[in-house]
């Protein structure tokens, strides 16, 4: 029961898809990082669909790129969206690390926020717009739970930058080993299809994600002593993006 319940508040907190209500316990917390990546693999999925669908009646670039765009977004509600905008806002600040993490916690935005969202939606949709190879699109969709994978992964491996807040909740209710051991054997499932769609496409793709995670790890121990919630949505969208990215000139070169 406990496991049931654990998935519903994963698909809860992650995503805009209605589920039951009830009230959260300390023990229903435990293992729901093990059901973060099947929120990616609902948007890969609803995205595969879209992209299909889109090459069956020939949907026009500007609505096959869009709503591409757009599906992340309201699947999950734009949740790892507001994090990556504080994110940007204490790195562009190139303020002490107290400071920093004071903005984080602030509520408001700056204007750094706005123009690397906005930077890094141009750089999205332009990449979307690229992607052509049906081989390259199905290691994009399984990218969007690999993401989440290695999110989860660093929730409990990572040191955090703050004694309190949502993830440093998340870290200190979930049984680390086991949810580690769910999120190492999810991931290398989602490594696994990637390669074997295309050992070099999935092959340079993994490589991107695994190197925006490491970059993850370096600058968040650098510049604010751990990680926090918002810096663990920006990873979501620095993944992806990178991923995308990657894929779209691929696309493009080969």
């Amino acid at each position: 029961m406990h496991i049931f319940k654990a998935l519903i508040i994963a698909f809860s907190i992650y995503s805009r898809i209605p589920m039951p209500q009830f009230q959260w316990k300390d023990e229903d917390m435990r293992y729901m990082l093990c059901f973060f990546p099947w929120v990616g693999a609902v948007i890969g999925g609803v995205l595969y669909g879209w992209l299909r669908f889109c090459g069956a009646y020939q949907v026009g670039e500007v609505g096959r790129a869009t709503t591409s765009v757009a599906i992340p977004l309201l699947i999950t509600g734009g949740f790892h969206v507001d994090g990556f905008m504080d994110t940007m806002d204490a790195f562009h600040s190139y303020q002490p690390r107290e400071k920093k993490l004071a903005i984080l916690k602030d509520s408001h935005i700056g204007a750094f926020s706005v123009i690397m969202l906005l930077l890094y939606g141009l750089i999205f949709l332009g990449a979307c717009s690229e992607l052509k190879e049906q081989v390259l699109i199905n290691i994009v969709c399984a990218g969007f739970c690999l993401s989440r994978c290695l999110s989860g992964i660093s929730v409990v491996s990572f040191p955090t930058a703050k004694k309190d807040g949502m993830l440093f909740e998340f870290a200190s209710s979930a049984q680390k080993r086991v949810v580690k051991g769910v999120l190492c054997l999810e991931a290398l499932g989602c490594m696994g299809f990637m390669v074997a769609q295309s050992l070099v496409f999935g092959g340079v793709i993994l490589f991107a994600a695994l190197l925006s995670f490491g970059y993850y790890f370096y600058r968040c121990k650098k510049e604010l002593g751990g990680i926090t919630g918002d810096t663990a949505g920006y990873f979501i969208l620095l993944c992806e993006g990178s991923m995308v990215v990657v894929a779209a000139l691929m696309d493009v070169v080969m």
